[in-house]
């Protein structure tokens, strides 16, 4: 039998009224469908995380064992002026080993470019971290119009098909990750 999968779903917006909210809401309802991972949601704004990197802040080394617990990650990304946000950013360089010889997926969101942008951006950022992003990812364009406020998705054929193909390449990158890992762990690797 397998074990299920440890999955942390990371917002990656801190904006007051933030679309964040309703995609994460759309996933989380979708993520149902796929019991062979345990969910937890990590909201940078549930955090009351210095501003100066104080790694001994006991909110800090709250966020790390969140992130250590994980086995896999999906960031839920909006895109800013081409990029990815400055509160995520923050979030992902607060720290380095949680992220080591773990996969990482994407759902994003923006104007005309869904959030792609932002994504390679961050696929760059992960591979400095050790870690390995999924090729597939979710985005929605314009979805102000697209999601109501309980998170539901007009017209979701789409993005459920992408979402299953994405989880399921997720999860062979995650068992694959966990036996790696159990069998030599990365931080044992010499640099």
């Amino acid at each position: 039998m397998k074990t299920s999968i440890r999955l942390a779903v990371i917002y990656g917006s801190t904006r007051k009224g933030r679309i964040c909210d309703r995609v994460v809401k759309w996933l989380t309802q979708e993520l149902v469908r796929f019991p062979q991972f345990d969910i937890d949601i990590i909201d940078p704004l549930d955090f009351a995380l210095p501003p100066d990197r104080d790694m001994a802040h006991p909110e800090i080394d709250r966020l790390a064992g969140r992130l250590g617990m994980a086995d896999a990650f999906i960031i839920v990304t909006p895109e800013y002026n081409h990029s990815f946000s400055a509160a995520l950013k923050s979030t992902i360089d607060l720290f380095f080993e949680p992220w080591q010889g773990k996969p990482v997926a994407f759902v994003s969101y923006g104007g005309i470019s869904g959030g792609l942008r932002a994504v390679e951006q961050l696929r760059l950022v992960f591979a400095e971290l050790h870690a390995v992003t999924v090729r597939d990812s979710v985005s929605f364009s314009a979805p102000w119009s697209r999601f109501d406020v309980a998170g539901r998705l007009d017209d979701p054929s789409d993005a459920l098909h992408t979402l299953d193909r994405m989880m399921a390449r997720l999860e062979w990158w995650t068992r694959a990750l966990i036996a790696a890992r159990g069998d030599h762990p990365y931080a044992d690797i010499a640099a």
